[in-house]
Parts: structure tokens; sequence; C-alpha cells
């Protein structure tokens, strides 16, 4: 079988190691960090995943009994709970049948993943999947007429060495060094944006004998509209919060006093469940990271190198797709895999071409997702829609499916198609709107006259 250089084993370079090891195909694996169940200092930037029905989806078409592993111990949220200026909370809920997304730690679902790599190899000695760990991918020699792709990379001991493999899988990220080799070969059309915001990581310490301090089963949003608070749960008790602003605002809270009453004005509960302290510290000295998004078509050049996950399609994390969408790519692009016969010209050429309009979908989504997060979710109007929408999706679920049950809950529903149904549906909740509406205020008006007669 062929031999494949994934570059990136981060989750959806593992994910797709592990989809093509069980193909037959002889993988290694390489990383600029270190194993990072052996890393010690974990990063202060690290948003918690929201794992939903696609990512899940994609593990399963992989290994089912893989997936129970991985995922034990994950905490489910049936939906958002609002936190209003005035202290008070509000839940509203994700789907309309008892659906829920998924809470997991991004640093424990990397290592569980490498595990179940390490089980593949023990069970299978003859097709064990390679792992090269601080191994830096620095270029790679693609040939049309090749027969195979060699690789550059500097090892442990910063020594320059070069691999031979029949194909490349970029799964480095948003900075994607195999993505930048890859415009040298193809007309890639590339755009990357930063957006004007930055997030900073906070923590919700647990409670006592790892209780938690705040509902377990909700993602916590206080919502303001420039800027917000979120709080996702972990296994232990404590809650991985993620102030999102823009970079201006942040950057100006660089005094202790300022950054105190900001919070006591803004996000008074949250400082009773984080600690003032803690606060100011992580805004004087904890990184502050960029958000952007990055969109590039093709994504692979003949059947030598195509790439997936963030190396293709860097996201905001408004939506919690960014991993469940890049384990998608992995899912679909073995199912080409399969349809074509093994035939990687073949499916490398119609993932680029079907995946494009589904990817850009997804992004667009994202980016939108931040004002209902940070805005519209206090909105009456908002609230009122979404009532509808809802109601709509209850009686007549073969026919209606609000769009975050699209998105999060029907993996079967490709991203594009979700938008597609919601501009549809948006339409007619605007005429139902309008028309519930008009029928209150005129039964006002008959209720008045009579009155006052």
């Amino acid at each position: 079988m062929a031999s494949v250089a994934i570059i990136g084993a981060g989750p959806v370079g593992c994910l797709a190691g592990l989809g093509f090891a069980h193909k037959g195909y002889k993988v290694t694996l390489y990383d600029s960090r270190p194993d990072p169940r052996i890393i010690e200092d974990q990063s202060l930037r690290s948003i918690n995943l929201a794992v939903s029905d696609r990512g899940i989806n994609a593990m399963k078409y992989i290994d089912s009994e893989m997936t129970g592993r991985v995922l034990e111990g994950i905490i489910p949220m049936y939906g958002r709970m609002i936190h209003h200026l005035d202290g008070g909370q509000e839940s509203q809920k994700y789907g309309l049948f008892g659906e829920h997304i998924n809470s997991i730690d991004r640093d424990k679902l990397n290592q569980c993943l490498i595990t179940e790599l390490e089980r593949f190899n023990n069970l299978n000695p003859d097709n064990k999947v390679e792992f090269k760990f601080q191994c830096k991918f620095t270029t790679m020699h693609v040939e049309e007429d090749a027969d195979n792709v060699v690789i550059e990379y500097y090892d442990l001991l910063k020594k320059k060495q070069t691999g031979i493999y029949d194909f490349v899988v970029g799964a480095d990220g948003c900075y994607s060094r195999v993505r930048s080799t890859l415009m040298k070969y193809i007309r890639m059309n590339y755009r990357q944006v930063y957006i004007d915001m930055c997030y900073l990581e906070l923590t919700i310490p647990p409670g006592p004998e790892g209780s938690f301090r705040i509902d377990a089963n909700h993602l916590h949003i206080w919502p303001r509209r420039d800027f917000m608070l979120i709080a996702l749960p972990n296994g232990d008790g404590s809650f991985t919060c993620t102030f999102f602003g823009p970079w201006k605002l942040t950057e100006s809270l660089n005094t202790k006093e300022l950054v105190e009453d900001f919070f006591k004005k803004h996000f008074s509960d949250a400082i009773n469940l984080i600690g003032l302290g803690k606060i100011v510290i992580a805004f004087l000295n904890h990184p502050k990271s960029a958000l952007m998004h990055v969109t590039c078509s093709s994504y692979h050049y003949n059947d030598k190198c195509i790439l997936i996950g963030d190396s293709a399609h860097s996201m905001v994390p408004f939506y919690g797709q960014g991993m469940n969408c890049g384990f998608e790519d992995v899912r679909v692009l073995l199912e080409l895999l399969n349809k074509h016969d093994q035939s990687r010209k073949a499916a490398f050429d119609e993932y680029s071409a079907s995946r494009h309009k589904d990817l850009v979908s997804i992004l667009r989504l994202a980016l939108d997702n931040y004002y209902e997060m940070s805005t519209k979710v206090q909105s009456p109007r908002y609230l009122f829609r979404k009532k509808l929408d809802n109601i709509l999706g209850r009686f007549f679920p073969d026919h209606w499916i609000p769009l975050y049950s699209m998105v999060a809950f029907r993996a079967d529903i490709p991203y594009s198609e979700c938008i597609r149904v919601e501009n549809r549906q948006k339409k007619l909740v605007k005429i139902l709107e309008s028309t519930v509406l008009t029928s209150g205020l005129a039964l006002l008006v008959v209720y008045l006259s009579k009155k006052s007669n």
C-alpha cells in the first residue's frame, strides 16, 4: 500500500493517521512539537473544543470502539447559559429534542488520539504508524511525473533530513508550511484575514471536592455586545474561560485598577467565580492571541499532496466547528478514496471541487455567530424568532430544522446546504413574525376599543 507523510500531529492529523492506517497505508506523522503526553507546561492559549455530531461521526467512520474510548469523560452541554448584566441567568437550549454538544480539553483529545495510534501499532506490528516528534517540516519537492514526494525536515538534533513518500497530507494548522510549499506547484487562491478581536484565557477553579460552581451542562456566555466572556466545563470541576474583545480595548486594560473596574462593571458575577486577583494577573501577564480565518483553493496537487483541517480552512471559534470540520475533512477524503478505488488523483480532484463550498460556508457561519453570541442572544426580537423557529421544528421535524441543529446535529447535511435551507426558512419566519405581530396588534386594538366603549 502507498506511504503517506502527515505533517501535523494535532487532533486532525492524528485522526487522519488512524484513518489511513486502518486502510492499510504506511503512515508517518511529523510534528515540530514534542509528544504532547510528556509536555509539563501546556499553553495558556487554548480554547476548549466543542465536539458535536460531525466530529463524532467522522471518528466512528474510522473506528467506533476507538471513538468511545477517546470521548470517555466528555461533558454534555445542552444549551447556552446567558449571564445578563444584572446577574440574571437564562438557559437557551441547543436542540429541540435533547441533543447536545460536548466539551473536551484539546490537549486531552490530542493525547488520546496518539494513544489510539499506539494501540493500533500494538495490534498491527507489520504496519506500524511512525511518529517523528520534534521534527520540523521545511519543504517538499513534487514533480508531476515523479513516483513520489521528497520532504525535507530538521530532526530532533536540528540536522537536515529527507523522507520519501507516495504522498503528503498537510494538517499543520493555519500557518501551514505545506500550504506555502504547495503554492509553488499550483495556482492557489489564498486569503488570510485577521479580525479585530483577540482572546485571553481565564479559569474558574472547581468547588469543594471537585464540584462545579456553575451548571456543568451549559456553555456559559456573558454577552456584552463588543466583547464577551465564555466558559466551558472540564472534567475536574473547573471551567476554561475565554475573554474575547477588540485589540484596542483589551490592550487598554493595562493596569490593575483598569482591569478591576472593567470587570466590576461588566462581569461582576464572574469575579466571584474566577477571582479578581487572577483576572488581573491574566490580563497583565498572560499572552493575548489573534483570531483569523483562512481560505484557499484548490486543496491539492495531482495525487501527491492534499490539505485538510486548519491548513485548508482556519476559522474563528464562534460556532465550535473548527475541529469538527477538520474531522469531517478526514471522513470525506477517506470516503472519496473508497469511491474511486483508492485512486488518489480522482479522489483529490473531487475533494477540491466538492468540499470548497462547504468550507466557505462554515467559515461564514463562524464569523456571523460572534454577533449572535455577543449581542443577539439578548435581543427580544431574536428570541421571538428563535421561538417561532423552534416551534416549527418541533411540529414539522421532517420539513423544518433550525440552523444550529443542522450544523451541530446533522452530519448528513453539508454546511452549504445548511445555509441554503436556512435562507429559505428565514424568509418564512419573517413572514410568520409579521403575521403574528399584526394579528396581535389587531387584537389589541379590538380589545382597547371594546374597553373604551
